[in-house]
C-alpha cells in the first residue's frame, strides 16, 4: 500500500508539471525550435517508457523526476507539431499502443499464466493496477495526442488505448481461468472455509470496471449455474436427513449468508438472481423430496399442524 501510495504522489506530481507546461504552450509556440527526427524522438521516448516499465515491474529504477517527465511530455509535442513531412503524430500514437502490446506480451501474460488459483487472482488484480498506472503516466507524456490528433481522428484516447490492450490481450485469455477460481472460492466459503474476500471483491471489480456486460456474461452467468448446482446437491441430502424445521433453518441460514456474500464482494445487481436461484433450489429440488419433509411429520398430528408446517416451508 506504501508504495502504491507513493506511485500515486507521483503520478499527481507529473500532472501539475505538464499544467505548468500547457500555461507555457503560447510562448513555446512562438519560439524556434530543432526538428527531431523520428528515430532520435523515439529513442528519448523508449526510455522513458522502458523507465515505467522497471517501475512498475519494482526493478531498482530512480523515480520519475518532474525534469524527465516534462521533457517527453516536449518532445511528444514537438514531434507532433513540426511541419510535414517532419509531423509524426501518427507514429507516436501507434508507438504508444505497442507499448502497452510489447509489455503485456513479454511481462504480464507470462507471469499470470505460470500461477494458479489464488496466486494468480492476486497477480491479476496486481496487473490490472499496474496497467491503470501505466495509463496514467503514458497519457501524461502523450498528453498532445489526445488533446488534437485522436480528437481529429476519432480514433480511441490514449487512456482508451492502454485499458483496451489489457482486455483485448489479458482479460479475453484469463476470463475463464479468473472466472473459475473466484467460483471455487465462493463454494469453499459455502462450505465453512474462510477466505480473501477483499480480493474476490477486488477481481470482481475488474469486471466491472471493464464494463456491465462483462460482469453478467463473462462471471454472473456461470456464477448462477455453479449455484444453482451446489444448492441442488445440498437440498437433496438436507431433505432426507433434517426434519421439517431443522431443514427451514438451515434454508433460511443459507439465504441470509448468500444476501452478505453479496454486499462483501459481488455486484448488487446479483443479489435479487442469486437469491432467486438459492429459493428455486431450495425448494423445488423435487416434488417427491418436498413431499418427503412432510412425511416426516407424524402421520396421526392433527391436520392444523401439518397444515401449518406446510405453511411454513413454503414461506422459506
Amino acid at each position: 500500500m506504501k508504495i502504491r501510495a507513493e506511485k500515486e504522489r507521483d503520478v499527481h506530481a507529473y500532472s501539475l508539471s505538464l499544467s505548468a507546461s500547457a500555461a507555457s504552450s503560447s510562448s513555446v509556440q512562438k519560439t524556434m525550435f530543432d526538428l527531431i527526427e523520428l528515430d532520435a524522438g523515439m529513442e528519448v521516448i523508449q526510455l522513458g517508457i522502458t523507465k515505467v516499465k522497471n517501475i512498475l515491474e519494482g526493478l531498482p529504477e530512480p523515480k520519475l523526476s518532474s525534469a524527465e517527465c516534462m521533457k517527453l511530455h516536449n518532445t511528444v509535442y514537438t514531434m507532433c507539431t513540426q511541419p510535414p513531412p517532419h509531423s509524426y503524430a501518427q507514429q507516436l500514437y501507434d508507438k504508444h499502443r505497442e507499448s502497452f502490446e510489447e509489455y503485456i506480451t513479454s511481462m504480464v501474460l507470462p507471469s499470470l499464466r505460470e500461477k494458479h488459483g489464488e496466486s494468480m487472482l492476486r497477480e491479476f488484480v496486481k496487473r490490472w493496477s499496474n496497467n491503470k498506472m501505466m495509463v496514467r503516466l503514458l497519457s501524461i507524456f502523450f498528453h498532445y495526442l489526445d488533446q488534437y490528433f485522436t480528437v481529429r481522428t476519432l480514433l480511441p484516447s490514449c487512456k482508451e488505448v492502454g485499458l483496451i490492450c489489457f482486455r483485448d490481450l489479458v482479460y479475453q485469455e484469463m476470463k475463464k481461468k479468473v472466472r473459475d477460481a473466484v467460483i471455487s472460492l465462493i463454494d469453499r466459503e459455502r462450505e465453512g472455509e474462510e477466505i480473501d474476500r477483499v480480493l474476490l471483491k477486488n477481481v470482481l471489480d475488474i469486471f466491472v470496471e471493464l464494463g456491465m456486460g462483462y460482469y453478467r456474461d463473462d462471471f454472473e452467468e456461470a456464477m448462477l449455474k455453479d449455484t444453482a448446482v451446489y444448492y441442488s446437491r445440498k437440498a437433496s441430502v438436507w431433505v432426507s436427513n433434517n426434519s421439517c424445521r431443522d431443514y427451514m433453518i438451515k434454508a433460511e441460514e443459507c439465504l441470509k449468508r448468500e444476501k452478505d456474500r453479496v454486499s462483501h464482494y459481488l455486484h448488487a445487481s446479483s443479489e435479487t438472481k442469486l437469491l432467486q436461484k438459492v429459493r428455486h433450489e431450495l425448494l423445488s429440488v423435487s416434488s417427491v423430496h418436498a413431499t418427503k419433509l412432510l412425511e416426516k411429520m407424524h402421520l396421526g398430528s392433527h391436520p392444523l399442524l401439518r397444515d401449518e408446517t406446510a405453511h411454513d416451508f413454503m414461506d422459506i
